[in-house]
């Protein structure tokens, strides 16, 4: 984080009988800082959102935004958007008179409320479609208006949950770019909570991964990609193959303390070139499936050494130099990577 905490968490906890939700959590967010949350379902990540909000209140800790104590505050008045995975929106009423909700509830007229409600529709490109029946939009026009919603009343933080979860793949991915430009405009702090770890990765400054109400590691979606610090957190995000280290010849590992048992191993980090060089290892295997995806092809190699089985992506231009299509099940393979490609990690 670059810029001054403008969100401080600390110590933060809830329990839901013997259940812990949320475990001490520490957290700092950078104003105007893009942070997302990721864990699996039951990581606490929703929990960690909704205290901030004023929708649950943690059994202890606190939360202080822009140098003010919150943790008490209702959640009307901490000046938080929040966008939901459902929109929330209401059915009743058409897209301008949604987006005017919160104006209207916090005592503001009616003309000056459709004004900003038309300001924050066309932020939103939607501003021809202020005047339509909420049931007649698709899902991403919905999300559009949920958008315009939560940033009419200039909050100073924008949280969202899940927003993107029911939309199809290239509408989703149309949206992420859509949040992140709104985001930027706008200036605003973002705390955006995610089980999809590509959509983490895309739009964030910084990544907290969670589990079991702990975050497990906080930083730059480059740093938890290529330094991950446990198990969990390679295999949570991407195509991680977990190895002991005794599968892997001449081992040279960043970050080998030789305490340290397991090597981590991305799926694009193999080639079937070899450099001849010293700065390759080489796996052996046999070949036991291979699944062609487009750009590239997925293989699952069992290996000569250690008795492990590995997944390694190779590009299409690359497998189709090795005629990998042609190769059947059982076929020996050498696999080669990089040294600096291994990483060494905790078994937790």
């Amino acid at each position: 984080m670059t810029s001054p905490a403008f969100i401080e968490i600390r110590n933060l906890s809830k329990s839901y009988g013997s259940f812990r939700a949320l475990d001490d959590v520490d957290l700092d967010v950078g104003r105007g800082e893009f942070l997302s949350v990721l864990g699996p379902s039951g990581s606490g990540k929703t929990t960690l959102l909704m205290a901030l909000a004023g929708f649950v209140r943690p059994n202890r800790g606190h939360i202080v935004v822009g140098g003010r104590e919150i943790v008490r505050l209702p959640a009307n008045k901490r000046g938080i958007g929040v966008v939901f995975q459902n929109y929330a929106l209401f059915p009743h009423m058409n897209v301008i008179t949604n987006v005017m909700f919160p104006l209207r509830v916090r005592g503001i007229g009616r003309a000056e409320a459709t004004e900003r409600a038309r300001k924050a529709l066309d932020i939103v490109d939607l501003a021809r479609m202020a005047e339509r029946d909420i049931a007649t939009l698709s899902g991403g026009q919905k999300q559009r208006v949920a958008l315009a919603r939560a940033v009419v009343f200039e909050p100073r933080v924008m949280l969202m949950d899940e927003p993107l979860s029911a939309l199809d793949k290239n509408l989703r991915e149309q949206m992420q770019y859509e949040i992140r430009k709104l985001h930027d405009r706008l200036g605003l702090t973002t705390v955006y909570v995610t089980h999809d770890q590509r959509e983490a990765l895309t739009m964030s400054h910084r990544v907290a991964v969670m589990r079991d109400g702990v975050i497990q590691q906080l930083g730059t979606p480059s740093e938890l990609y290529h330094r991950p610090n446990s198990r969990f957190v390679a295999e949570f995000l991407g195509e991680a193959n977990i190895l002991d280290v005794d599968s892997v010849e001449s081992f040279a590992a960043r970050g080998d303390d030789r305490g340290n048992r397991k090597l981590m191993i991305r799926a694009e980090g193999f080639s079937l070139v070899s450099t001849g060089g010293d700065d390759q290892i080489s796996l052996m295997g046999k070949l036991t499936r291979s699944v062609f995806q487009g750009d590239s092809w997925l293989i699952f190699v069992d290996l000569a050494k250690g008795g492990g089985s590995i997944s390694a992506r190779i590009a299409s231009a690359e497998a189709a130099n090795f005629n990998l299509s042609a190769l059947t099940e059982g076929a020996q393979l050498n696999l080669h990577v990089r040294r600096d490609a291994l990483i060494a990690v905790t078994d937790a």
